[in-house]
């Protein structure tokens, strides 16, 4: 058979198989709703910040009563209706992608009802005032849409559940910071773990789509605008150092301590009234949150996008001790068992630090520094130094940038694995205890009382 023959019948094939085609279109097309569903949970998110910012700039006061109120109903309503959606959504689905997690069980880690949770209960988060983020649950609401996508499948598909998992929560990435690349590299180096589903272009082509959705939906512009960085010269060497040094040992902290405040395994004072009465743990620590919050004249509140920004575009002073009162209303805001994320406050702490060492060295070139801190904590906190670099230099469209942003974020995230092992990680293995037969964490504290139940 001639070449032209051969040819023309491996495209007669290929273009007659309509389980193939159905296979495509089915999951481009969840592809394209996941990036929808998380462009929807970005509007609520913004609109709910943006109420709580109006309601505190009317009453001062207000989050001393109105965050822990309402953080108490955000963690009742999670444990009664919605267990699966606590926390950040990103453990969930690595849990649901563990090879010890049956089919069966996986709708206790991604579902639609959890999606649809996951988007109020995060909204509800933020109007709240908490301290989180909307990309983690991204991931989670992503992965979740995407999973439904197999009831559409022909029965003859080459698309592993595995794969759908991955597709939808790179997706939830790539559209939460509109950065296509981004979402690519996250499924490569968090969430895939088989070469097969790294090389699988039907579901890059899912995440690339999703990413389009915030694209169309938003413009194509980046999250923090266009930074201006001068001409980059050894002068930046000593200070981008030690932004990398201290965004380390910080991120490396922070993913330790929330590892074993979540873990709840210790026998510390607070630990065992998390056990006892978490309702009133939530109501706790929202309290904390609103008292750091007017501590710190308000910046603290929310996800930090806008004193992120604000640093990098220069309108903004660095708030002494800011960088110290996010990371504490963050983690606090995470151990109180709301649902969210905690890339968004993690930016805001790293811009912070790199502002800071800005002004402790003289350093004029602030914005390069405030970048190499973002991507240096976020790599720090997640272990994920590709995915971190990927997604702050898409972020502030920082291409002069990459070698430094890249360097920032591999030593960070070299100093953070000297501290504690990966967050993630670690938290997903908390997640499979929730699987039938899962053997329970250890457990000291005496049994709970009996008349606060979720």
């Amino acid at each position: 058979m001639s070449l032209a023959k051969s040819l023309a019948a491996t495209w007669h094939a290929e273009l007659s198989n309509r389980q193939i085609w159905q296979t495509r279109a089915v999951v481009v097309a969840f592809g394209a709703l996941s990036g929808l569903t998380v462009v929807t949970l970005t509007w609520l998110s913004e609109q709910a910040l943006m109420l709580f910012h109006r309601g505190q700039a009317a009453f001062t006061y207000l989050p001393l009563l109105w965050t822990p109120l309402l953080t108490l109903a955000v963690v009742w309503a999670t444990r009664r209706f919605a267990p699966g959606a606590a926390g950040s959504g990103i453990p969930q689905v690595m849990a649901a992608l563990h090879p010890q997690s049956p089919p069966a069980s996986r709708g206790l880690f991604v579902s639609i009802r959890l999606t649809l949770a996951k988007m109020v209960l995060t909204a509800t988060g933020l109007l709240s005032g908490l301290s989180l983020g909307r990309e983690g649950p991204s991931v989670q609401i992503g992965a979740g849409v995407m999973h439904a996508a197999r009831r559409f499948l022909p029965t003859q598909h080459s698309v592993s559940d595995q794969g759908l998992l991955i597709a939808g929560g790179s997706a939830g990435i790539a559209a939460a910071f509109n950065t296509p690349l981004g979402g690519i590299m996250f499924a490569i180096e968090e969430l895939s773990r088989r070469p097969e589903q790294r090389n699988n272009g039907l579901i890059m082509a899912a995440i690339v789509v999703a990413g389009l959705m915030g694209v169309s939906v938003f413009g194509n512009a980046t999250h923090f605008g266009v930074i201006r960085v001068q001409a980059l010269s050894w002068s930046l060497l000593g200070p981008a150092l030690l932004v990398a040094g201290i965004a380390g040992v910080a991120g490396g902290l922070f993913a330790r301590v929330l590892t074993a405040s979540l873990a709840g395994t210790s026998a510390d004072r607070f630990s065992q009234w998390r056990r006892r009465y978490p309702l009133r743990f939530a109501a706790g620590c929202g309290l904390a949150v609103a008292l750091i919050g007017l501590a710190s004249q308000g910046s603290t509140f929310g996800s930090g996008y806008a004193h992120t920004r604000g640093l990098l575009d220069g309108h903004a002073d660095a708030l002494p001790g800011y960088s110290a009162l996010k990371w504490l209303a963050t983690w606090i805001t995470a151990w109180s068992g709301v649902p969210g994320g905690i890339f968004a406050p993690s930016l805001a702490i790293g811009a912070s630090l790199g502002a800071d060492v800005a002004a402790w060295t003289g350093q004029a070139d602030a914005p390069a520094l405030i970048a190499l801190g973002m991507a240096g904590f976020l790599a720090a906190v997640t272990q994920a130094p590709l995915t971190s670099f990927i997604i702050v230099m898409e972020m502030v469209d920082g291409h002069s940038l990459v070698l430094s942003l890249m360097a920032s974020a591999l030593v960070a995230s070299a100093v953070s694995r000297w501290i504690s092992s990966p967050l993630y990680a670690s938290l997903a293995e908390l997640q499979l205890q929730r699987l039938p037969g899962g053997a329970p964490a250890p457990d000291p504290s005496p049994a709970p009382a009996q008349r606060e139940r979720a």
